[in-house]
């Protein structure tokens, strides 16, 4: 029984931060999973940053409702799904993917819940702390082989755990230290690493 499971900013659909930093010229919010290992201080840190400049869920909303998914992305899920069941694993928000989701059919998604009050995001919450490694441990346990496809620092824990990890797109910084994941940067690459990780 195979499992594929992709991160999904940066490899499905573009970073909603930066798409955020350009609609609003806020250069902070610039800032990713790909430039902060550290979780916890990257979302602390936006959360900061749009108290201090008023900007709200529902301005974050309009600008993702104007995003969709990379091109390509939807065909290579098609693609993807007749090999494998798909499960999408990500550090990002109920409150911001589901849009996105409808445009790639509705695959499975774990993600995190923001925690907002008047329009105003005052935290979040995490499914479990190092969710995608933990999803991906709890797969094997019910004997699933998994293969796992991201980007950025917070993806590496998911590659490592799975029975085989694929970066797609990564900076050169998450090249760099985690030279042991093969590298990718288009989908049908990524289609043909993912047929071949288990046979």
């Amino acid at each position: 029984m195979k499992l594929a499971c992709l991160d999904l900013e940066g490899v499905l659909v573009p970073e909603i931060w930066i798409r955020v930093a350009e609609a609003t010229g806020i250069e902070e919010l610039r800032l990713t999973t790909r430039d902060v290992s550290d979780y916890d201080v990257l979302m602390k840190h936006r959360i900061t940053t749009l108290e201090q400049h008023g900007i709200g869920l529902s301005l974050i909303q309009q600008v993702i409702a104007e995003m969709g998914p990379m091109p390509g992305a939807a065909e290579f899920l098609d693609q993807l799904r007749s090999s494998f069941q798909v499960v999408i694993l990500s550090d990002t928000f109920y409150e911001f993917a589901m849009p996105l989701m409808a445009q790639l059919g509705y695959p499975t998604l774990f993600c995190h819940r923001l925690l907002v009050e008047n329009d105003r995001l005052v935290g979040y919450q995490l499914r479990q702390p190092d969710s995608k490694r933990a999803a991906v441990k709890a797969f094997h346990g019910l004997n699933f082989q998994v293969v796992a496809s991201g980007d950025s620092y917070n993806d590496t824990a998911m590659l490592a755990e799975a029975d085989a990890g694929i970066l797609f797109r990564p900076p050169a910084n998450v090249i760099a230290e985690f030279p042991q994941f093969p590298v990718t940067t288009e989908y049908t690459g990524l289609l043909e690493a993912f047929t071949s990780a288990l046979s």
